[in-house]
């Protein structure tokens, strides 16, 4: 069993939850390991991605009571995360309070972070980043460890 399933399955454990599955097990953006430890020490409780990419990747949208992983640099299990909530916005509506949950500054801060990241990433897609993109915002609480 390798680290991400063993890290599932104390969590399933410790909870007494059976027969559930994670969404994913992913890493946060570009400074992975600092987003992680927001997520461990309980300051970042949201997400944005572009709602183009979930097209292209033909992936779902993350759901309402779903579970993900998270994972530092080395892709170890940190925390486990549940999704409370997920709305779609354009970026330049994405309200105050929602980029403030995302843990990583103020709003200033967190709409030049987006811009960039969502600039190179939509490159790699041979996509152009637009302020009114459309992005899903995924509001979610630790449960893991407590």
């Amino acid at each position: 069993m390798n680290k991400i399933e063993k890290y599932w399955q104390d969590f399933c454990k410790a909870e007494n939850i059976v027969d559930v599955k994670y969404r994913d097990a992913f890493q946060f953006g570009e400074k992975i390991d600092w987003l992680a430890s927001l997520v461990v020490d309980g300051k970042k409780k949201a997400t944005c991605s572009s709602y183009e990419l979930y097209d292209i990747k033909e992936e779902p949208l993350p759901k309402t009571g779903e579970y993900s992983i998270v994972l530092n640099s080395e892709n170890i299990p940190v925390a486990i995360i549940e999704t409370e909530s997920v709305e779609i916005y354009p970026l330049n509506e994405v309200p105050e309070d929602f980029a403030l949950a995302e843990g990583e500054g103020d709003y200033t801060e967190w709409w030049n972070v987006h811009v960039n990241f969502f600039t190179n990433l939509l490159k790699r897609y041979n996509k152009e980043f637009t302020e009114d993109m459309p992005v899903v915002c995924d509001r979610f609480k630790k449960v893991y460890p407590k």
